[in-house]
């Protein structure tokens, strides 16, 4: 059972990211240079935001909940703030790459273009994020023991594993928007993709389970991804269903008792 339950996992939180890789990235080995390229920036914001942890823990020195939460809280800001900090210098690597690339071209164009570098950088963004978000769960998931036993809820890893899905998928959308506010100058966009990762992250603060939790990731993950598209094609807008956003609260909080198809 617990083979079975790793797999499972493991191929919810990764197999479409995985299907996307091969069929979209790993034919080309540019491609595949820029999104080992995005991960290693994903890992350096990483290691800033452990450092920053780091030193307020220490400064901190109290047992107090309410500070080690305001503490955890305060960390979860900064690291968002550092992966958008890094997402903005690797878009700029990544103009000075073109420049580069243009330069030496013998017909003068660049072999892959912005668009194309923003969709695989933000794969390799949520990949590697999804990789640090569920290895040790994954781990965990062979046993020994038994999820629940103790009354708690016995879908955390399924739980786990799909907001890991969600957050990879989320992570290339935001590198699309990022990409394309950069490229237009339009900030707004910019601004936009920093808010709805705090708005994302700030969500393992809901009290009220997991499953609220994933769904309401789940339906901002649906939605943006969705309205992804239009990005890539120049004419940006978004679509937001409020009755999927109502459905999905219901059946988090246990007020729907059907599934959501």
């Amino acid at each position: 059972m617990t083979l079975a339950v790793f797999f499972g996992c493991a191929f919810v939180a990764f197999g479409p990211a995985l299907a996307l890789f091969l069929l979209t990235v790993a034919g080309d080995p540019l491609r595949i240079i820029i999104l080992i390229a995005g991960a290693f920036f994903w890992l350096v914001s990483l290691l800033l935001s452990s450092l920053v942890w780091f030193v307020a823990v220490a400064a901190g020195g109290s047992r107090d909940e309410a500070l080690q939460r305001g503490l955890l809280v305060c960390g979860v800001g900064v690291s968002v703030l550092l992966q958008e900090a890094f997402r903005g210098l690797y878009y700029k690597l990544l103009r000075k790459a073109i420049e580069g690339l243009v330069a030496l071209s013998e017909d003068g164009c660049c072999p892959i273009s912005i668009r194309q570098m923003a969709y695989v950088s933000g794969l390799g963004f949520g990949l590697m994020s999804g990789a640090f978000s569920m290895i040790n769960l994954l781990a965990d998931s062979v046993g020994p023991g038994t999820v629940g036993i103790y009354g708690d809820s016995q879908l955390y890893f399924l739980t786990s594993a799909f907001m890991t899905l969600v957050m990879i998928f989320l992570h290339t959308f935001w590198g699309i928007v990022f990409f394309h506010g950069c490229e237009t100058r339009q900030w707004w966009e910019v601004g936009a993709v920093v808010v709805t990762h705090l708005i994302v992250s700030g969500l393992v603060s809901i009290r009220r389970g997991a499953s609220l939790s994933c769904c309401l990731g789940w339906v901002e993950g649906n939605s943006m991804g969705g309205s992804s598209l239009p990005w890539t094609q120049g004419s940006p807008h978004f679509v937001v269903c409020e009755s999927e956003i109502k459905l999905a609260v219901m059946y988090a909080t246990g007020n729907l008792k059907y599934p959501l198809h």
